[in-house]
C-alpha cells in the first residue's frame, strides 16, 4: 500500500495578540513534560482569526492541532498548538516589552515568563517537518516571540530611583 507522501510546511506561522497557556518556559519536569523540554500552547480560539477551515488547513498541512476538552457540555472544544522553544539549533529571538523599553531574554532569563502577567504575544512560529517510522508532521517551534507584561503600581516608581542611580557612579557609596 503506497503512503501519501506529505507536503513540507516551509512557511513560518505569523500570530498576534495571540493567547498561551500552560507554559514552561524554565523546562522543568512536571508530569506532562519532560526535564529541559521549554514549551507552551497557543490557543486557536478566537473566531476573527481561527475558523473551522484555517483550523482543518493548519492539521491537513500536519501542524500538531490538538483540543481541549470542552469545560460545559454544550461548549465546544478549544483548538491548540503545542509551541516548543528550543536554544539548541536555532535559538529564538524572544523579547520583553515593559513601559521601560525591551529586553532580549536568553536562555536563563526566559523562564521568567512562567509567573509573568501577560498582556500580549506575538508570535512568529517556526515549522520543523519531521518523519519518524512511517509517521509524519509538522512540530512548531518559537522563531520570535514579543511578550508585552503587566507592571505592578511600583514599577514606575522604582523605574525613576533605578534611572537616577544609574547616571550617578557615586550613589551607591
Amino acid at each position: 500500500m503506497a503512503r501519501k507522501t506529505q507536503k513540507k510546511v516551509m512557511q513560518n506561522l505569523v500570530l498576534e495578540n495571540c493567547r498561551i497557556g500552560f507554559r514552561n518556559f524554565s523546562g522543568k519536569e512536571t508530569k506532562f513534560n519532560r526535564e529541559g523540554n521549554r514549551n507552551f500552547v497557543v490557543f486557536l480560539d478566537d473566531p476573527d482569526v481561527w475558523d473551522q477551515n484555517a483550523i482543518e488547513d493548519l492539521e491537513a498541512n500536519g501542524w500538531n492541532v490538538r483540543f481541549l476538552d470542552p469545560r460545559e457540555a454544550d461548549d465546544s472544544p478549544i483548538p491548540y498548538l503545542p509551541v516548543a522553544l528550543s536554544y539548541n539549533n536555532f535559538p529564538p529571538k524572544v523579547i520583553l516589552v515593559t513601559t521601560r523599553g525591551q529586553t532580549h531574554l536568553d536562555e536563563d532569563m526566559v523562564s521568567m515568563l512562567d509567573w509573568s502577567d501577560i498582556l500580549n504575544v506575538d508570535l512568529i512560529v517556526r515549522p520543523y517537518n519531521w518523519e519518524v517510522n512511517g509517521k509524519s508532521g509538522v512540530k512548531a517551534y518559537v522563531k520570535t516571540m514579543y511578550v508585552t507584561i503587566e507592571e505592578d503600581e511600583f514599577a514606575d516608581k522604582y523605574r525613576q530611583a533605578d534611572d537616577a542611580g544609574m547616571d550617578d557612579p557615586d550613589a551607591f557609596d
